[in-house]
């Protein structure tokens, strides 16, 4: 048996290929948007990926199983079980096959029983594999999606939160007690394979682990010590992390089925060109790091640098009808387009080069102050106003007195509620956030915007008023 899985370190997501090496059959496991590295893999091992899986519709990326599909002519095997609220739209133009718990199918001799695992969402199905083709009369591992992650399970208030579902979240709470009832009767050797890892927002604490074992999450996962419903469920639904706002999109356009028109070129500007792209219609997004950005930038420019948390906060701060001009390093244009279309933004429209700025004048910057600075001047002056662009739970946690909360990926729609006579000082814990919502404010006309250096952890921890 052939088993490899695939990391996608921006969306802490987990897919998977599993192959019969006897047959050279195939199957690619909750794909990501971006096929390649699938097809790659199949060239590479010598097997033709006849089928294509979900464990549930994802509500965090795009997903690439329709896009697979099409492409190599494999059969989608995907969930039946849920309301008709979240069943698969798509499905008529291509080769496919609805599943229910208690179902089974074999890729070669490799065998996959079907158990219906909702609590994250209605539909959410898990698969057991078997490796009848190297001898074994018992299972090996199970693939659980968003059921049980290391560490954690799936969160169940997306459907309410993100889709609008309302009063879901309670209800999806008590289905995944019973379905971690059923998960506790499996055998302890059980490998689990997940859909996510440490970083993902479908959990509260992911585990930083990609795979453990039925048994080890019975030990030591906490929503397996479990046995009262009605206390599990305020658990569960207690301090789950703020759901990105693109999660709603990402849910319905999984549901209908993702676009297969990404891949545009994209046209390289000049400074002068990027003019005529200014405007409620588009985004410019500078990629570079917080410091070169804020050391000049050009005006109306939002800052989301490329790394790792480079999807997430696009998928906060940019509409999906607005087009998309990037501003960075011309090598790694490419990889900041999958980045984008991995969660649906595909209107990629024109880039500049970031060396391109370094001829220009006339770039606007913003100010760094420490805490002490904050302290012993800033805050004695009411001509300044403190943003903390926390999420809930951190606000709570603790907070400067007379600060104004706007957690970062609402504060495009709270910039009227921002005192317009005074300059807002912002802050979040360790000031990478704070940074892009400096960018934010100045492109939206607070063009004096101050950063704290170091966030409210370097405050809390000079002045000790937690």
């Amino acid at each position: 048996m052939f088993f490899k899985s695939f990391f996608d370190e921006e969306l802490a997501q987990m897919s998977y290929m599993t192959g019969c090496q006897r047959t050279g059959e195939a199957m690619v496991i909750d794909p990501a948007r971006d096929i390649n590295p699938y097809l790659e893999t199949a060239e590479k091992e010598g097997f033709t990926i006849t089928k294509v899986t979900e464990t549930h519709i994802h509500a965090d990326f795009l997903s690439g199983a329709r896009e697979l599909a099409q492409h190599t002519g494999a059969v989608l095997y995907l969930s039946n079980e849920g309301d008709n609220d979240w069943k698969y739209e798509y499905l008529n133009e291509l080769n496919h096959v609805l599943l229910n718990g208690g179902d089974q199918f074999y890729v070669g001799n490799i065998k996959f029983d079907i158990l219906h695992t909702p609590g994250h969402t209605p539909e959410s199905i898990s698969f057991v594999l078997t490796d009848e083709g190297g001898g074994s009369k018992v299972p090996m591992g199970i693939f659980t999606g968003d059921f049980v992650f290391v560490g954690d399970v799936g969160r169940p208030d997306l459907l309410e939160k993100a889709a609008g579902s309302e009063g879901t979240s309670r209800q999806g709470a008590r289905q995944m007690f019973q379905s971690l009832e059923a998960f506790k009767d499996l055998p302890d050797y059980l490998q689990v394979w997940p859909g996510h890892g440490a970083g993902s927002a479908c959990g509260k604490s992911l585990g930083a682990v990609p795979a453990s074992t039925v048994g080890y999450e019975k030990a030591n996962n906490w929503a397996l010590q479990h046995t009262d419903i009605d206390e599990f469920t305020d658990e569960l639904i207690d301090g789950q992390p703020e759901p990105p706002k693109y999660f709603g999109m990402m849910k319905k356009l999984n549901k209908e089925g993702p676009s297969l028109n990404k891949g545009r070129d994209v046209q390289k500007l000049t400074v002068d060109q990027l003019e005529d792209y200014r405007g409620n219609d588009a985004v410019i997004i500078d990629t570079r790091d917080k410091w070169t950005f804020a050391a000049g930038h050009l005006p109306g420019t939002i800052n989301i640098p490329y790394n790792r948390s480079f999807s997430n906060w696009a998928g906060w701060l940019v509409d999906y009808d607005q087009s998309i001009v990037l501003i960075g390093e011309e090598s790694r244009l490419g990889e900041m387009k999958k980045s984008l279309e991995a969660i649906g933004l595909d209107e990629v429209t024109a880039y500049v080069a970031q060396s391109d700025l370094s001829q220009i004048g006339g770039l606007e910057t913003y100010t760094s102050i420490t805490p002490e600075e904050l302290e012993n001047h800033y805050k004695q002056d009411d001509r300044y106003v403190v943003i903390d662009v926390r999420n809930p739970g951190e606000w709570e946690a603790g907070h400067m007195d007379h600060a104004h909360h706007f957690m970062l990926g609402h504060l495009k729609e709270s910039l009227d509620e921002i005192p317009n006579d005074r300059t807002p000082i912002v802050h979040c814990q360790s000031g990478v956030r704070s940074a892009i919502a400096v960018s934010l404010l100045q492109a939206n006309g607070f063009k004096d915007t101050i950063n704290l250096k170091g966030g409210y952890a370097a405050w809390e921890q000079q002045w000790d008023k937690s």
